[in-house]
């Protein structure tokens, strides 16, 4: 793996507090224009771990984006089977994950900045935004985990 690839970028507190805000209301049943909470299996405890994400739908089809890149809920999905949950009060979304390849990745991290940049646009280089060319997209895609998620019936 090389340095993009392992990209991770820590949590700070105000990011911490934020995220724990838009979990809470999730809990609620309130979502923050879109949010969720994510359940995934830990991959060494087993225990179910959670976190707010911000799923999107491209072309009928739903996404997660890792803005902070591989976080803890990337290596828990890819290290277990592919299944978690997205919650939003009692509403539970069973779903099964699918990675995206790198050259897949740029329509998906276009429409992702352009409906989030507002919340998640720190964590990404100085100069990306939803104008950003094909190239420059697919230059930080590594860094960048993706995940097709498809509902569980």
């Amino acid at each position: 793996m090389n340095a993009t690839e392992s990209r991770y970028v820590k949590p700070q507190s105000a990011t911490s507090f934020f995220n724990d805000a838009v979990a809470r209301l999730a809990r609620m049943g309130v979502s923050v224009y879109g949010s969720r909470i994510l359940y995934v299996r830990g991959r060494t405890s087993g225990e179910w771990r959670s976190t707010p994400v911000n799923p999107m739908t491209l072309d009928g089809v739903r996404y997660l984006v890792a803005p902070r890149g591989n976080t803890q809920w990337v290596r828990n999905l890819r290290a277990g089977d592919g299944n978690g949950e997205l919650r939003l009060g009692r509403r539970v979304e069973p779903f099964h994950a699918t990675e995206v390849p790198d050259d897949r990745k740029p329509a998906v991290l276009r429409v992702y900045l352009k409906r989030w940049k507002w919340e998640v646009g720190a964590f990404f280089e100085a100069g990306i935004s939803a104008k950003s060319a094909d190239e420059a997209l697919l230059r930080i895609a590594p860094g960048y985990p993706v995940f097709r998620i498809d509902p569980v019936r």
